[in-house]
């Protein structure tokens, strides 16, 4: 049975590279394959005379292709012989990387922003990846080289976000982590007895994980303040993405204060009503080990031949 991936979305931007490392030593982690995607668009507000669509296609596709080869460098040096995989996408660039994920273990991207208070902000793919995606989707900001530690989980309903309890747990474990649960009581709310049902929910899965040190930090304050402040130091910062009132996944006010104003990567994880595998099947295969090798070119998408490295 295939393993499934880790995949990262790159278009050749700082942040998006930044994004492809974090994802490949993920991968390494998970003992995961690495699938490296592109999808080639248009500046927003350009439009393209009918006469020119070939040649401005090619040259997006050409630019897509190096964004793809930089990217595989920069995976293979900081995750030496990573089994990497990598795909040119056609169609819609946000629907096109947001149906990458897929059957993923996680889809990562970087978060887009020409700097000043644009920098802040979330860039519109990974926005709509964030919104729509099946699988757990992490938004990568800011260096991530430095290791606290420390894994942060956002918890809106001790007794219903067991797939996001699942992941931060398994990514925990993995890291070899302190979990630190977040919950905001609310106005009106007993800290003590928000505390206490808190606990009940963390003893069951620490049951499931021994070996992971929990604290728990039950607050008045704002959610999205909270773990933003958490996500200065945290490793990750993992919360929630719930069903909303209408036909289509949304993010809600605290996920999108969070994505906009965190300094480290943030885990967005789907609802197990949007994501019904997610606490069924295991987050981190529990297959044996396999060797992975490289690919070294992106070839047969980009005219080189596909090529592995010994």
């Amino acid at each position: 049975m295939a393993m499934m991936p880790v995949v990262a979305a790159v278009d050749g931007s700082e942040e998006s590279l930044r994004a492809v490392e974090w994802a490949a030593l993920e991968a390494r982690r998970h003992r995961a394959p690495l699938r490296i995607v592109s999808a080639p668009a248009l500046p927003p507000r350009m439009s393209v005379h009918p006469h020119d669509l070939a040649t401005i296609t090619a040259t997006l596709q050409a630019e897509s292709c190096r964004a793809l080869n930089e990217a595989i460098t920069r995976s293979r040096e900081i995750a030496p012989g990573q089994l990497i995989d990598v795909d040119l996408l056609t169609g819609p660039q946000e629907v096109a990387v947001t149906q990458s994920g897929d059957g993923a273990l996680m889809l990562v991207t970087g978060a887009r922003g020409a700097g000043g208070f644009a920098a802040m902000l979330l860039g519109s793919v990974s926005r709509y990846a964030a919104m729509q995606a099946r699988c757990p989707v992490v938004v990568v900001r800011e260096e991530t080289s430095a290791v606290h530690r420390e894994v942060v989980v956002g918890i809106r309903d001790p007794h219903g976000d067991d797939g996001t309890l699942a992941f931060a747990f398994d990514e925990a474990a993995l890291r070899g982590a302190t979990l630190i649960a977040v919950h905001s009581a609310g106005a009106g709310h007993i800290l003590v007895q928000a505390d206490l049902d808190l606990a009940e929910v963390l003893a069951t899965w620490h049951d499931k994980y021994p070996a992971v040190p929990v604290w728990r930090d039950v607050v008045h304050d704002h959610p999205a303040h909270v773990l933003a402040i958490y996500s200065v130091r945290a490793d990750l910062v993992v919360i929630g993405r719930h069903a909303g009132p209408g036909p289509r996944p949304a993010i809600g006010g605290i996920q999108h204060a969070l994505l906009n104003h965190a300094r480290g990567p943030v885990a967005i994880v789907p609802d197990t009503e949007l994501c019904p595998g997610l606490v069924c099947t295991p987050v981190r295969s529990r297959a044996r080990p396999i060797s992975y090798r490289c690919i070294a070119s992106v070839g047969g998408i980009c005219g080189a031949g596909r090529q592995r490295s010994p």
